[in-house]
């Protein structure tokens, strides 16, 4: 049951519909929904999405009519798809009102799990995108949904938002999914429901002041701020407006919203800044709040001097790498912590910044180590977007595929050595044949439990 004190704190807010609000929360419905990663290698979508809806702001989300057991789906751990509720997926219908370029240099600060890091991946395909999280163990998800989605653009950071204003006037677009309150989730987890208070209201809205002041300088002159939280409060939503609002240069930017869709519109007091609400009770999806603003008519500052140095593949690495597939040309090859890493050629200067002036702890497609004259192919590189790659491939059936991923013992037909193992032609890792056993490559800490 919904709280007085917490129904009481949304009486006169835009959109909000006591009656129905209570309603839909009561009535429990659980809407799944999924992205579809449109930049893997090509193979079938799973059963459950040939007649799924489309999401309407989201050219890659679908509503599923059934929520299927994703764990043990191996689609889903190849990265095929991400489970992802369906009102965060706007920022897709946002980047492309605004006409964001897609080589952008892009920071997602607030990013665990990795739901809006891996669509602004998809979306600026051209462009790079600083995935930031502060808290280790969220990190560790976020570095493993990213991984898992394949994209090489990307950069994963654990960094507290102050540590940003070493890059100012940096990123071309700014995302900050804030920590919020939460009670827009509430129909998806009842449970949150006895966290709430206005007590944890008033320090979220601190916090995610705190949060914007921090960070504001590192957006570009001409950049973009997209500023979101999963929650109805009026504090942490349109009196956030105002206070972006306030700092030099930041201009709201308004949107066209279709009326079919039932988004809400909404206004902060002081400044007229115009966000937008979901509903539960009035779109397909849960509670959610998003705002725009435009960084004009400030001054180029300089960043500070770039002190590390990347380390290029000698010579001899790079013909050992060269030798067992052929390299794809836009990407400088370096060995990083023993690792040898892809990075955009295009982005090479943006990343020594990075990692002269934040803690770094995934960045560009790691492809593996070289031992003596072989090989040792990462998990990253099984994961990748990459349409060449070593070694042959071995396509499994279903129960092969969840015990490999299970890292339960299975046989394997095929050439002896290194294979790619793949499922419905989506690939899931690597596994190396020796005459008497299979060995498994499959990242022990990701492996499926308990099933």
């Amino acid at each position: 049951m919904l709280p007085t004190p917490f129904l009481d704190s949304l009486e006169g807010l835009p959109g909000f519909n006591k009656a129905s609000f209570v309603a839909v929360h009561e009535k429990g419905e659980q809407i799944s929904s999924l992205r579809w990663n449109q930049l893997k290698p090509v193979g079938p979508k799973p059963p459950f999405l040939h007649e799924a809806a489309q999401v309407p702001w989201c050219s890659q989300g679908f509503y599923l009519n059934q929520r299927p057991m994703f764990v043990l789906d191996p689609l889903w751990h190849a990265g095929a798809y991400y489970v992802q509720e369906a009102s965060s997926m706007f920022i897709q219908y946002i980047l492309e009102q605004i006409n964001m370029p897609t080589n952008a240099v892009v920071l997602d600060l607030c990013a665990a799990p990795g739901g809006k890091s891996t669509l602004l991946a998809n979306y600026f395909k051209d462009g790079l995108v600083v995935a930031n999280e502060t808290i280790k163990s969220r990190n560790a998800i976020l570095v493993e949904n990213i991984t898992k989605w394949g994209a090489d653009n990307m950069v994963v950071t654990q960094n507290d938002p102050a540590h940003f204003k070493a890059l100012p006037l940096f990123f071309d677009l700014v995302v900050i999914d804030a920590p919020c309150s939460g009670s827009g989730l509430f129909r998806k987890d009842p449970s949150a429901i006895n966290e709430w208070s206005m007590d944890n209201v008033a320090h979220c809205s601190s916090r995610q002041q705190r949060i914007v002041e921090e960070t504001m300088d590192t957006l570009k002159e001409g950049g973009y701020l997209l500023y979101s939280t999963c929650s109805y409060s009026l504090d942490e939503d349109e009196k956030m407006m105002d206070i972006i609002a306030q700092f030099p240069g930041m201009v709201n930017v308004s949107l066209p919203i279709p009326s079919e869709w039932n988004i809400v519109a909404c206004n902060s007091s002081e400044k007229s800044a115009q966000g937008f609400r979901f509903y539960p009770d009035k779109v397909k999806g849960e509670g959610f709040f998003i705002t725009v603003f435009k960084k004009e008519g400030v001054t180029q500052n300089d960043i500070g001097h770039d002190s590390f140095k990347l380390t290029p593949l000698s010579k001899n690495e790079l013909n050992i790498l060269s030798s067992f597939f052929e390299l794809p040309l836009p990407y400088k090859y370096i060995m990083h912590q023993n690792t040898i890493i892809a990075i955009p050629t295009l982005f090479e200067s943006i990343i020594l910044s990075l990692l002269s002036h934040l803690y770094i702890k995934k960045m560009g497609l790691a492809l593996g180590e070289i031992k003596g004259k072989d090989f040792i192919p990462a998990h990253a590189l099984a994961m990748s977007y990459w349409s060449q790659l070593p070694y042959k491939t071995l396509e499994v059936d279903l129960e092969t595929a969840l015990n490999y991923l299970r890292r339960a013992s299975f046989q394997l037909e095929g050439t002896a050595g290194w294979n790619l193992i793949t499922y419905q032609n989506h690939r899931l890792g690597w596994a190396k044949l020796l005459p008497n056993r299979v060995n498994n490559y499959y990242p022990n800490e990701w492996r499926i439990l308990n099933y």
